[in-house]
C-alpha cells in the first residue's frame, strides 16, 4: 500500500525522484546509519541497514518495535529505535526484508505530501475509486503519524477493488492516471540484490514492496511450468497468508485471507503452494 503512494506522490510532484536520499525528506537522519540511503533503496529493502525481522525472537527489532506500539510515546520510541540501527551492508547491495524500514519510508510518505497515509490514500485513491467500506490504518496518534510498516485493514471486496487499480496501472474509474507512466512495470521490475536473487527465483524474489509469485524454477511437477504467463504475477503478503495477487498477463486479480500457523514459512512450503493454486486458477480461467 505504502509503494503504492509512493508512486502517487511522484507522479504528483511531492516526490521527485525515487533517487533521492532519505535526508532530502528527514534532515536529521544524516550521520545516521541511514545517510545516503535512496527511496528506491527503502522501497525495494536494500538500504544495508541492519534489522532483524524475526516475528519469534522477543529481542528482535521487529518484536522491539511491536512492544513500542504498546507503550505510551510510540511514534518517539519508534523513531529511537529505527535511528539508532547500524549500516551492515553498503546501501543497494543486499535485500533483506525490514519493518523498520518500512515505516520509515512510511514517515517519509507523511513528510513529502504534509498529511497521514490514511488521509493521502483517502483522498488520491480510496474515495475516488468507489471504495465500498472505510478501511483502517493503525496509527499512533489519532490523525496523525500512521504505521508504514504494517496495520491496515480493509474488507476483502475493498482489497479486490484495490488490485484492480494496480491492475489498470493505477487509473480511477474515470480514466485519471494516479501512478507514473511504467510505475507497475518498475514495481514488478524484481531486485538483483543478494538475497533477491537464488536458483529458484533467477530474477528476483522482491520489487516496490511487491513480492514475485512465479513458482520457483527448480519446481517439479508443476502445471502450468515455471515461466507460462499465467504465473507471471506479483502478490502483496501479509505474514499470516493474507494476499493480493496481481496477474497482469491474464488481467485476474485474487484476494486471499489466511492464518498460517507461522508467520512466513520458508517459500518451499506454503507460498509455494499457494503460487501453484493461484496458477492453477489462472490456468481454468484461460
Amino acid at each position: 500500500m505504502v509503494s503504492t503512494l509512493v508512486g502517487v506522490a511522484l507522479h504528483e510532484g511531492k516526490i521527485r525522484s525515487l533517487d533521492q536520499p532519505v535526508t532530502d525528506f528527514e534532515p536529521d537522519l544524516a550521520g545516521t546509519a541511514w545517510a545516503d540511503v535512496t527511496l528506491k533503496q527503502l522501497i525495494t529493502h536494500t538500504s544495508g541497514v541492519g534489522w532483524t525481522e524475526d516475528y519469534t525472537d522477543p529481542g528482535s527489532d521487529f518484536s522491539k518495535l511491536t512492544q513500542c506500539e504498546a507503550r505510551p510515546g510510540t511514534y518517539d520510541c519508534v523513531r529511537k529505535l529505527v535511528t539508532g540501527l547500524k549500516r551492515v551492508h553498503a546501501p543497494g547491495t543486499v535485500w533483506s526484508y525490514s519493518s523498520g524500514g518500512a515505516w520509515l519510508l512510511g514517515d517519509v510518505l507523511e513528510r513529502a505530501t504534509g498529511m497521514p497515509l490514511a488521509d493521502y490514500l483517502e483522498q488520491s485513491i480510496w474515495k475516488p475509486y468507489g471504495m465500498a467500506s472505510d478501511g483502517v490504518w493503525h496509527a499512533y496518534e489519532p490523525g496523525q503519524h500512521d504505521v508504514g510498516a504494517h496495520g491496515f485493514n480493509a474488507t476483502l471486496d475493498d482489497w479486490g477493488r484495490f488490485g484492480e487499480f494496480v491492475l489498470e496501472g493505477g487509473r480511477l474509474p474515470g480514466g485519471t492516471k494516479m501512478l507514473p507512466d511504467g510505475w507497475i512495470d518498475e514495481a514488478s521490475n524484481w531486485t538483483h540484490a543478494k538475497g533477491s536473487v537464488s536458483a529458484a527465483h533467477p530474477q528476483g524474489l522482491y520489487g516496490y514492496q511487491w513480492w514475485n509469485n512465479a513458482e520457483p524454477v527448480t519446481a517439479q511437477g508443476v502445471n502450468p511450468a515455471p515461466g507460462d504467463s499465467l504465473q507471471q504475477s506479483l502478490w502483496a503478503l501479509g505474514i499470516f497468508g493474507q494476499v493480493i495477487m496481481i496477474n497482469r498477463a491474464e488481467h485476474l486479480v485474487i484476494v486471499q485471507w489466511s492464518t498460517w500457523a507461522q508467520a512466513e514459512p520458508s517459500f518451499d512450503s506454503l507460498p509455494l503452494e499457494a503460487s501453484v493454486f493461484y496458477s492453477a486458477i489462472a490456468k481454468q480461467l484461460h
